[in-house]
């Protein structure tokens, strides 16, 4: 049976502006560092986001972006927060999709190796509820 995600992992060109981007958005404590040391594919590092295992390994980068992402759950009074973290950063902003009111804010933007990321306020049984409701 399936307990849940245990983690997630990105390949990127550069670990460092890696680390830089997810510190800076996400506010991710580093857990490990391979170093020069390689026990996977490439070197890595780990990092914990709000209780989650994130990785990023070396390697080359996405050759092409798409809508495929991943979604981080923020509160409503930290959107702002985090919108000026990742305009600092200086990564390009995807125009957000159109929404119905009720189903929550996100700022989707691409990190430097063209992975999307999503910064959601809304929760699933939210946006169930609302799109119970007629537009």
């Amino acid at each position: 049976m399936i307990d849940g995600i245990s983690h997630i992992t990105f390949i990127v060109r550069d670990l460092t502006r890696a680390t830089k981007f997810f510190e800076k958005v996400f506010n991710a404590k580093e857990v490990y560092s391979s170093g020069e040391n390689t026990f996977s594919i490439s070197r890595e590092k780990f990092f914990m986001i709000g209780g989650q295992w994130i990785a990023i390994m070396e390697g080359p980068s996405l050759p092409t972006r798409t809508y495929n992402h991943i979604a981080f759950k923020i509160q409503e009074e930290d959107f702002e927060t985090y919108e000026s973290r990742i305009l600092e950063l200086g990564v390009d902003f995807k125009p957000p999709r159109p929404r119905v009111a009720g189903e929550g804010r996100s700022l989707y933007f691409y990190d430097f190796d063209n992975h999307l990321f999503e910064i959601h306020t809304g929760t699933l049984s939210q946006r169930l509820e609302r799109y119970k409701m007629k537009r």
